[in-house]
């Protein structure tokens, strides 16, 4: 007898943010290649979009009856949408969560919650997104047989948020299977118009991004390098160019892109002399694996989630108010960039602890996980 695992696909159909469209797809590709004897695993994807998701080894795809929009909103309303039962796991809120037997139907249904921002910066988020990811929430208490988060601590914040109990598992993500920096990396910077040797954030001007933190620790820090800021949303840019001018750091100096494919990003962390992260919320640091899996220098607001997540890897600096953060940020960049040897010891700490970091890791836990369900 077959055991198949159905795995929701909509951000690889109708992307709403692009970490997740990776994160879905590489998790996707890591549980077929390391699937267990007798195992197999199955898409489930909303009507519409762009083509079929493009995951080889799949060893089906069911397409639900309605497109992403209208399927949130009959999932979040708890209504029938004809994705059936099984073994189904999300590598977000959108599930069935719904009431199923998992004793006698082996029904089971696994969600995941890689980010906080819903409930604790919800001003950077859509009324109705906010909503969306509220009411999922309440459901996956009620209905999911196990709430997946990368971080301990993101576990821990979750069951102040919501009755989840003994059902949250920790299985972290990771950069794209095949992150590396790109032989023709020097012509992918020269098409974005990049520089070379460069300091890098990445956000937006949400303050949650904390980027105005971060151009003020390099103002202060007398660093005179261009600075690169990715992930910025289209109409964003802006807004975060008035941020690093009120800084003090000159427009010559700016570099604002938005977000970009693993390849780009990878070319881009090449010619990073560090990456700087600011932001303290209650999120998986997506950009921050980018840089330990490429052996990027790394300064970065200690909080919950980088002291787990970068543990020795790089530069945590104490934080006590906005001000202070930004003058110890820029404290460490000085010193990280003040000679070779203090920027290669940075690198060489980063890149050791990127290799805690794998999808295919990831993906055993998450068969694992579905094997004791």
């Amino acid at each position: 007898m077959v055991a198949t695992l159905r795995v929701m696909l909509d951000q690889l159909v109708v992307p709403t943010e692009p970490v997740l469209a990776e994160a879905s797809r590489d998790l996707t590709r890591a549980l077929i290649a390391g699937a267990p004897a007798g195992c197999e695993v199955e898409g489930i994807a909303p009507a519409g979009g762009d083509g079929d998701p493009e995951v080889p080894g799949l060893s089906g795809l069911r397409r639900t009856a309605l497109p992403r929009r209208e399927l949130a909103a009959a999932l979040q309303l708890g209504v029938g949408t004809g994705i059936g039962g099984g073994m189904i796991h999300s590598p977000t809120l959108l599930a069935p969560l719904v009431k199923h037997d998992r004793v006698h139907d082996n029904d089971q249904t696994v969600v995941t919650v890689w980010d906080l921002r819903p409930w604790e910066t919800p001003a950077d988020l859509s009324r109705a997104a906010v909503g969306w990811h509220k009411a999922m929430l309440k459901r996956a208490v009620r209905h999911a047989d196990a709430i997946v988060v990368p971080t301990h601590s993101i576990a821990e914040r979750l069951s102040d948020l919501a009755r989840v109990g003994d059902r949250v598992r920790v299985v972290a993500g990771a950069s794209p299977l095949g992150f590396a920096v790109p032989t023709d990396e020097v012509g992918r910077r020269r098409a974005l118009d990049l520089p070379e040797g460069f300091v890098l954030l990445a956000g937006g001007p949400m303050p949650s991004d904390s980027l105005d933190t971060g151009f003020r620790a390099i103002a202060a820090s007398g660093v005179d390098l261009p600075v690169v800021v990715i992930d910025v949303e289209d109409g964003h840019e802006p807004a975060v160019a008035e941020l690093a001018a009120a800084a003090g750091l000159p427009e010559r100096r700016l570099h604002v892109r938005g977000a970009l494919d693993a390849a780009d990003r990878a070319a881009v962390f090449g010619a990073a002399v560090a990456f700087l992260a600011p932001s303290r919320r209650g999120a998986f640091p997506w950009r921050v694996i980018d840089a330990l899996t490429l052996g990027v220098p790394i300064i970065a607001a200690a909080s919950d989630v980088h002291s787990e997540v970068i543990v020795d890897g790089g530069e945590l600096v104490a934080v006590t108010d906005a001000s202070s953060l930004a003058e110890g940020i820029g404290a460490a960049l000085q010193s990280a960039l003040a000679s070779t040897t203090a920027a290669d010891r940075l690198a060489v700490l980063s890149g050791d602890r990127g290799r805690a970091f794998s999808w295919r890791e990831a993906a055993d836990k998450v068969w694992l996980l579905h094997a004791e369900l």
